[in-house]
């Protein structure tokens, strides 16, 4: 059990990374979405221990983070962002590189290690340097550091940005494999990531919650808020200065725009069901849903 009472993290004065966060996370997969600045970083920067908030707390099965933060960096597995590896060194290498940084010895190193890079399809690759390793691969090599002291907490920071698609399949596929008796975080501002994956939804929103939901419930609350409509395609920008547009399809006929507003935007619109691009642009639009205070 994660728990997260009232956090806030001040970087200034004025400026709040994030402010008033309570929230209380179980085993699966939690998907932390919302737009580049909302605070999803920090936010994950403090669950990882490298960051304390300036308010509030968190607690990892009661214990206070603050005050024991080994109670959780024994079983965290962490992989940020920004996350470099040495090209020079193999996948087992560099693995074994990462043990040692977190302590881990003995003969159930190597054994793990193997594990490790046959779950994550890197064996036949595993004597290769890592700087002629593909996009996704590194991506794969960063969560199998992550995943070497076996965690109960799984944090990953925006994991899918410069992915292909294939690439980005394979990761999700990879997350829900993983998710079984562990606590996993999964941040992005890619919607079809967290959709595909995520048994739970969290929406940050200017440094505060927005939406802790479940997929389902997400759609519901954009229930008959969007339309379809098709028009010229040189109306677009016009289009997408009065209406919110969540997507648009080419057409022998023009644009099939797909539209979020609380009425018809136009007289020939008719009602669609909503997917969770729709549901999240209906949250953060301004007639729907408030930041909670």
């Amino acid at each position: 059990m994660l728990t997260i009472e009232k956090v806030g993290k001040r970087y200034n004065k004025d400026f709040w990374g994030i402010k008033d966060i309570s929230l209380e996370l179980n085993s699966g997969i939690i998907g932390l979405l919302g737009p580049n600045g909302a605070g999803k970083s920090t936010l994950m920067r403090i669950l990882a221990t490298i960051s304390q908030p300036t308010e509030g707390r968190v607690t990892w099965n009661g214990s206070d983070l603050a005050a024991y933060p080994d109670e959780l960096r024994n079983v965290l597995g962490y992989l940020p962002q920004d996350f470099g590896v040495y090209p020079n060194l193999t996948a087992v290498e560099f693995l074994q590189y990462m043990a040692a940084v977190k302590g881990l010895g003995g003969s159930q190193v190597k054994r793990r290690i193997d594990e490790i890079l046959e779950l994550l399809n890197l064996n036949s690759a595993r004597k290769r340097k890592i700087g002629g390793y593909s996009g996704g691969m590194k991506q794969r090599i960063g969560i199998a550091q992550a995943l070497l002291n076996d965690p109960k907490l799984l944090i990953i920071d925006e994991p899918t940005v410069g992915l292909d698609p294939e690439e980005r399949m394979r990761f999700r596929n990879l997350l829900a494999d993983l998710s079984k008796e562990r606590i996993i975080i999964f941040s992005t501002h890619i919607v079809s990531d967290i959709e595909a994956t995520a048994d739970r939804i969290i929406i940050l929103a200017k440094s505060r919650l927005l939406a802790d939901e479940t997929p389902s419930q997400l759609l519901k609350q954009a229930e008959g808020k969007v339309w379809s409509t098709v028009i010229p395609e040189n109306q677009l920008h016009e289009a997408r200065s009065k209406w919110l547009i969540s997507g648009s399809v080419r057409t022998e006929n023009g644009l099939r725009v797909r539209m979020v507003a609380e009425g018809a935007p136009t007289p020939q619109a008719v009602k669609v069901a909503p997917d969770l691009e729709d549901a999240y642009l209906y949250l953060r639009s301004d007639f729907g849903g408030t930041v909670h205070e």
